[in-house]
């Protein structure tokens, strides 16, 4: 089984590549989504996360989202906690769930690959890119941000030379060349 990582910046059209393989037949691993999953359902991750920022994080069981952020976000170090407990949880979920899948291929898809290490578990690297002004507009439609708000995002993370610099493939999702021309032409490669 090959595993691939899909990954690139806010805006950049990764959940469009990803949609793209899964109307395609292929298992997607979505790591927001799933992240999500597991700090609502791993006993152990929800007693690590109550005991770090506080059991009132979670309300009937159900985590609340919105207080955590406030506990979290703005501080570095909290972020560093967290990201120490969720992300080696998501790196197990994952390795389990692609050992499970049938076919010859399967992906993740991770804004944070590298930060959160899991690109040590795939075999190659799609790395999905588009200008910076297209960017902001994508997510400005989509989310009702400022430019500001969503530069200081893209601000955040690791900077796209540097994800170019680590990635197998680079797809350019500037609108000037059909995606799915690109997808198809890496499926073949990756074979």
């Amino acid at each position: 089984m090959k595993r691939i990582g899909i990954t690139g910046g806010i805006g950049s059209g990764k959940s469009v590549v990803s949609n793209l393989l899964r109307v395609m037949g292929y298992r997607v691993y979505d790591t927001d989504s799933e992240a999500r999953r597991l700090m609502n359902t791993l006993p152990q991750l929800k007693a690590q996360l109550g005991q770090t920022f506080g059991d009132d994080i979670y309300a009937d069981g159900k985590l609340d989202r919105p207080l955590l952020a406030s506990r979290v976000f703005g501080h570095p170090e909290q972020i560093a906690r967290l990201n120490a407990l969720v992300h080696p949880a998501v790196r197990e979920d994952f390795d389990r769930w692609s050992q499970s899948v049938r076919g010859e291929v399967c992906f993740v898809e991770s804004a944070i690959l590298y930060e959160s290490h899991l690109d040590r578990l795939v075999d190659e690297v799609w790395l999905v890119t588009a200008p910076e002004s297209l960017r902001i507009e994508r997510v400005q439609q989509r989310s009702g941000l400022s430019a500001d708000e969503v530069k200081r995002r893209m601000a955040a993370q690791l900077g796209e030379e540097e994800k170019c610099r680590q990635a197998t493939h680079v797809i350019c999702n500037d609108g000037r060349e059909s995606l799915i021309a690109t997808v198809l032409s890496l499926l073949n490669r990756s074979r």
